[in-house]
């Protein structure tokens, strides 16, 4: 099987980052990442990619003001001239277009921190609880052109404790994230993830299931 060639979209610390590329690394995944596309100079994933010698690059999203689409240029032009077939994003603060998803369809993977469609947005984790949300978690599914829409490929339910704050909660999804976000893009690199209409249907055969719905 080939090894698909990934390029990761991100924003901040990179902890999903780091749990993917190390996956990569121990062949856990048919992958490799190919390329980093960092938005925010100085961001810290960048010194996770620095280590683990993976190819990076940083347009900064401030210098083309409202033009998202002038961004999204760039980022698939490195892509594309990187060969990649499987965009991640991985704590990517930025909103895309059509003309991106349009780039990769059905190729792009997104994580968020709530059970969707509930509480999505840059604040899941805090709505859920200013909502009072006895259980939230994490969704892995594919991006398409609405906001935190697209078919889902997995959901890990996580309660909320009576004395949870955002902080807290935050680590406890987190924990999750980097734990079933490696899975997720193994299951796509593999091909046993099929799109049938809006729902993504695995083929878990041959492989251990986490403990998910």
């Amino acid at each position: 099987m080939a090894r698909a060639k990934i390029g990761v979209l991100a924003s901040g610390r990179g902890t999903n980052f780091q749990a993917i590329a190390d996956a990569c690394m121990r062949k856990e995944i048919p992958a490799e990442i190919v390329l980093l596309v960092c938005n925010v100079p100085g961001a810290l994933v960048l010194d996770r990619a620095r280590k683990a010698g993976i190819a990076q690059v940083v347009i900064d999203h401030t210098t083309f003001g409202k033009d998202r689409e002038g961004w999204e240029r760039e980022a698939v032009k490195a892509l594309k001239e990187r060969g990649v077939d499987l965009v991640v994003f991985a704590g990517f603060m930025r909103l895309v277009t059509p003309y991106f998803v349009a780039q990769f369809p059905d190729r792009i993977l997104n994580i968020h921190p709530s059970l969707l469609p509930a509480f999505p947005g840059a604040h899941g984790i805090r709505d859920a609880l200013d909502h009072g949300a006895k259980v939230s978690g994490l969704t892995i599914h594919f991006v398409d052109a609405s906001l935190d829409a697209g078919p889902i490929i997995l959901q890990k339910a996580v309660p909320v404790g009576d004395d949870d704050t955002e902080e807290t909660f935050a680590a406890r999804i987190l924990e999750w994230e980097n734990r079933l976000y490696p899975v997720a893009v193994r299951l796509v690199a593999e091909g046993r993830v099929t799109l049938e209409g809006g729902r993504a249907r695995i083929d878990w055969r041959g492989i251990e299931r986490p403990p998910i719905p």
